[in-house]
């Protein structure tokens, strides 16, 4: 071919190429109303495909299936597949330039993941493959449900987020949250592959809460009715409650997607106590990592400590210790060892696992914003240090960088463990643990005042204990762990906000101090509604429970709603002889709990201007 034709030939396909592109550009001006109908119908069509494939997982999992019924399932993951891969390279042909300002590299990942599972029907399964491992992978069906899984996931957190930039009210909003978990997981709970010998609604309910609302309660004994799927299931609950969905989703939708409003993004950074926006995305992703890490360490060194001592296979020794360590992270309480950490291969054979349980109770009930200003003075001492190795000015040195609420839950936190740990071995070393020694005695005495803070697990039988002990434990109970955290009660600080107020005003002073700080007049305020609406639901509970459980003892019953309106756990033993509408009171009791009843009521309630009128102050006789 000469060059002139060459060059001919060249010219046309350029021309053409540049007609089709202009083509293609006029197409989309003109149809751009088109185009976004068809896209917002895609994005709703892409939502309730994910949530079928869920349901479709769920049903998979939780049931007994012939070999058709198994088809038809495939059949219809395959149907969900051909959408989202359809999504995906509509959104590339016709939504480019967007799909490319608003996708992560993560998100580019898992679409460039979907689109292979393609390959089965665009290649069949290849005779002789190149490579073997290779081919197994991708033409698996672990693949495909595992690719299928991963996008479902994100396209549900960017629905929420979607949700979130309404504008609607975050305690409402966080509140029905926990609500649709609870109710999923009763319904997930009752699968006939989760239990040995079935549940009934009330009980899966009561179980759904108590996970959910991280408090340990339970009417059923989890080690002999739930099976390895149920505890799974029920290990995801208490995974959930603890962190809450809205940092599930907005974690996916802003890590994963990079999509989120303003609104949004606000909202979250009120609720992981980000300090500015741009350390929004590095403080949710430090908050869920170390919470990842540490409850992988407790797995470790739970494994090491149960290995070979409770005739387990190595699979549940693994189950069994990523389970623990989850539920003491979360402050849940949840064993499936048979009789609990009171079992006797524990209480009398092996008391390490009571020294880890109590680091991740103490871990996850400590809140994250110490958590974050724990970081933040690493970093900072990290930076200095580095500085004066290479000799350099440290200009970045940071006067407060121990915030005043980090000092102030640190000192009361520690104060209260070891006040509660020293009245444990005084006041119980003749009673329950008279038959120990020495070594066991301060090892049991640590354990209990760290999970009366919320956490809930049972050593010792706390029905034997002193009168006296649970006064105290009751007290624990009652404050729980810090604000911002996986423990319940009324927060450390908030006692801590109420015993510098009584200081204040015993020695005259016109300011609540502490650490030559002020304490806002909103956090006394805040501090004193919290303490009072605790004593009014716990005594509007405990009438509740009197009333419908007249042969149980006052003891028992006043020891069972401080667990549940507090969210801890303990028990007398009393749970599985409740009716179900002391059940029922009680699920009502730990939502509102692990919810807070102050949030709950100014997210109810509207708001007043008070700017508006200003009334003359008088006093109230108060002695």
């Amino acid at each position: 071919m000469s060059d002139s034709l060459w060059k001919k030939t060249l010219t046309g396909l350029r021309r053409r190429a540049s007609g089709f592109r202009a083509s293609f550009v006029r197409f989309n001006h003109r149809s751009i109303v088109t185009l976004s109908a068809v896209t917002d119908i895609l994005t709703v069509l892409v939502t309730v495909a994910a949530i079928a494939f869920i349901c479709l997982v769920i049903v998979y999992g939780g049931y007994y299936h012939s070999h058709s019924e198994l088809q038809m399932l495939l059949k219809g993951c395959r149907w969900i597949q051909a959408l989202f891969c359809f999504n995906i390279i509509y959104n590339l042909a016709f939504n480019f330039r967007r799909t490319v300002r608003t996708t992560r590299s993560f998100k580019w990942v898992v679409d460039g993941i979907m689109l292979l599972t393609l390959l089965p029907w665009i290649y069949p399964h290849p005779v002789n493959p190149w490579l073997p491992w290779l081919e197994r992978i991708l033409y698996s069906n672990i693949f495909l449900f595992t690719a299928m899984g991963a996008y479902s996931v994100l396209s549900i957190s960017l629905a929420l987020t979607r949700i979130i930039s309404k504008r609607t009210n975050p305690s409402l909003l966080l509140s029905s949250s926990f609500l649709v978990v609870i109710a999923i997981g009763t319904f997930l709970l009752m699968l006939p592959n989760c239990t040995y010998t079935g549940i009934d609604f009330m009980d899966a309910l009561f179980v759904s809460t108590s996970a959910v609302c991280i408090t340990g309660l339970t009417p059923v004994d989890v080690s002999l009715v739930f099976t390895p799927f149920g505890t799974v299931i029920l290990c995801i609950l208490i995974q959930i409650g603890a962190l809450g969905v809205m940092t599930f989703t907005s974690f996916f939708a802003l890590f994963f997607s990079g999509t989120s409003s303003i609104y949004s993004q606000l909202m979250l950074k009120d609720i992981i106590y980000s300090r500015s926006m741009n350390a929004l995305i590095p403080t949710l992703l430090y908050i869920l990592s170390f919470t990842l890490v540490v409850e992988l360490m407790g797995a470790f060194a739970i494994f090491l400590s149960i290995h070979g001592t409770m005739s387990m296979t190595i699979p549940q020794e693994i189950g069994c210790a990523v389970f623990h360590s989850v539920s003491a992270f979360s402050n849940a309480g949840f064993s499936t060892i048979p009789d609990g950490l009171s079992n006797p291969a524990l209480l009398h054979g092996n008391i390490s696992i009571y020294w880890i349980v109590s680091a991740l109770i103490i871990a996850g009930s400590i809140g994250f914003p110490i958590l974050v200003n724990f970081k933040e003075i690493v970093v900072h001492a990290i930076s200095k240090h580095w500085r004066r190795m290479r000799r350099r000015s440290y200009d970045g040195l940071l006067l407060h960088i121990w915030s005043t609420n980090t000092k102030i839950t640190l000192v009361t936190f520690g104060l209260l463990f070891l006040a509660g740990a020293v009245a444990f071995f005084v006041l119980e070393s003749s009673n329950t643990m008279r038959h120990m020694t020495l070594l066991e005695r301060i090892t049991q005495s640590v354990f209990n005042s760290a999970t009366p803070r919320s956490a809930g697990f049972s050593s010792v039988n706390p029905a034997r204990f002193l009168n006296v002990t649970l006064v105290i434990v009751m007290f624990l109970m009652w404050v729980g762990g810090s604000s911002q955290s996986t423990g319940g009660g009324v927060k450390v600080n908030t006692l801590a906000a109420i015993w510098l107020n009584l200081r204040a005003i015993i020695t005259g002073r016109s300011q609540v101090t502490a650490f030559h700080r002020s304490i806002s007049f909103g956090s006394i305020r805040r501090a004193n509604a919290v303490v009072a609406i605790s004593i009014f639901s716990y005594f509007i509970f405990s009438v509740a429970i009197f009333l419908m459980e007249p042969d149980l003892s006052a003891r028992d019953i006043l020891f069972e709603v401080n667990s549940a309106v507090f969210t801890v756990g303990s028990s007398l033993g009393i749970t599985p002889q409740l009716c179900a509408g002391s059940k029922a009171v009680l699920c009502v009791a730990m939502f509102l709990g692990r919810v807070g009843i102050i949030s709950l009521l100014t997210g109810i309630a509207s708001r007043r201007d008070s700017a508006a009128c200003s009334y003359p102050s008088d006093n109230i006789i108060i002695s």
